[in-house]
Order: C-alpha cells, then structure tokens, then sequence
C-alpha cells in the first residue's frame, strides 16, 4: 500500500488557498481563521495552515481580542506546528491591530461623555492581563491633551502619586482630568481602592481648580462611570 501524501498547497482548491483567495476575491472575502492562516505561511504534518488556525480561533472563543492576550509562550507550547516564528508573528500582529484602533481613536477630538472616554481608552486598556492607572488631561473644549499612564499593577499594589498627577495636569495646562483603569476580570463593580483613589484625586483636583470630571472602569465587554452612577 502506498504511503498517504498529502496535496501540495498549489493542488489545493482557489478556497482553500487564502493567499490566491486574497489576491482574487479581495481582503473581505477572507475569514479571520484564513487571515491567520497567511501570517503562519504553513500549518504541520497533520494539518493546513488553515485548519491550524481554525483550531487556534476556536480555542480562543473565535474572538480575535481573546486571541490578542496570548502570549508566544502559550502559542508555542499549545499548538503542534506553531513554532517561535509563528508565534511572534501573530502576537505582532493583534498588537499591530490594537495600535491600529488606538491610533483611530486618537482621532477622536472631544470627549463628551463616559461612552467616549470607553471608546478611547478600551484599545489601551481593554485586553491587559493587569491593572492599569491612566489620566485624560482635558481643555476648556474637552478635547484630550494627554493621556497620561500613572501606574501598571493595580491599585492594591501600586501607590499613586497624587502630587504627580496633578502636577502633570498644570504642565499640559490642563482644565480638567478624568481618571480610568481597567479590571481584567471583567468585573465593573468599584472595589474600595477605586473610590478612595477617586475621592483622594478629585480632593487634590479641587484645590487645584482642576475638576475630575469621570473615572471610567474599563473591561473587555463593558465600563463603569462614577459620573454615570453620582459617585463624584
């Protein structure tokens, strides 16, 4: 009996060929599984490209954001035929996708309520394993000046400067400053470190003529507004 050989890529069908498919039918006919499937080039001994990374989609909720939380680590040891290279190259690329929506926000001249501080700050902060401190510096118009990073780790763990931020604020000429970290979790609920922090910062602000106009709790799905909810 003859040894099973496997079709090369040019035998494949036009569908089954992502980059001939991109090339002929355009970007948008492309699933995110076949998108993958063109950064990792080859799939292994047991498996296309393409089924490689249905296997790894499907791992991953078919969510390109929880896919954009692994690590090469992770990638590599989980996945028979994901190798260094690979791996990096599609942590690279989910980063290259954050940067991108990031930068697209920043388009985003004024900030009128908490639904637009969530829509600027969750490329930041939506997919972090850990907790992270930022501060908007507004103007007079609510248009962002500064998005300043105060701390990584969390509130527990992290003692914020309050003096420094407020300092940053009279460098920028700031107006007013809204305050924003994220929950890893998912949980939206303000634990005890988040109102004191908030009520500690809006104090100083107040001193300064330097209102706190929001702190937003960002998470993957959802926000918190302390304005929203009458907490400030």
């Amino acid at each position: 009996m003859e040894p099973y050989n496997r079709l090369s890529i040019k035998e494949w069908a036009l569908e089954d060929r992502p980059r001939e498919k991109l090339l002929a039918k355009g970007l948008t006919s492309l699933s995110d599984a076949e998108l993958i499937a063109i950064l990792i080039g080859s799939g292994s001994s047991k498996e296309s490209a393409v089924d490689l990374s249905k296997k790894i989609l499907k791992d991953h909720q078919n969510n390109l954001n929880i896919l954009g939380k692994s690590t090469v680590e992770e990638l590599v040891k989980r996945y028979h035929g994901v190798g260094e290279a690979k791996a990096v190259t599609i942590v690279a690329a989910m980063e290259l996708g954050r940067r991108r929506t990031l930068q697209e926000s920043l388009q985003m001249p004024v900030v009128k309520g908490s639904e637009d501080v969530f829509r600027l700050m969750k490329p930041i902060l939506g997919d972090l394993p850990h907790e992270e401190f930022w501060i908007l510096m507004l103007n007079r118009a609510n248009k962002v000046l500064l998005r300043y990073n105060v701390s990584k780790g969390g509130l527990t763990g992290t003692v914020i400067d309050v003096r420094l931020i407020i300092k940053k604020a009279l460098e920028c000429y700031a107006a007013s400053i809204i305050l924003s970290h994220n929950h890893p979790s998912g949980n939206l609920q303000p634990s005890d470190a988040d109102r004191q922090i908030t009520k500690k910062i809006a104090e100083a602000g107040k001193l300064m003529d330097i209102p706190v106009l929001d702190h937003v709790i960002v998470a993957e799905n959802g926000y918190f507004s302390f304005a929203d909810e009458g907490m400030l």
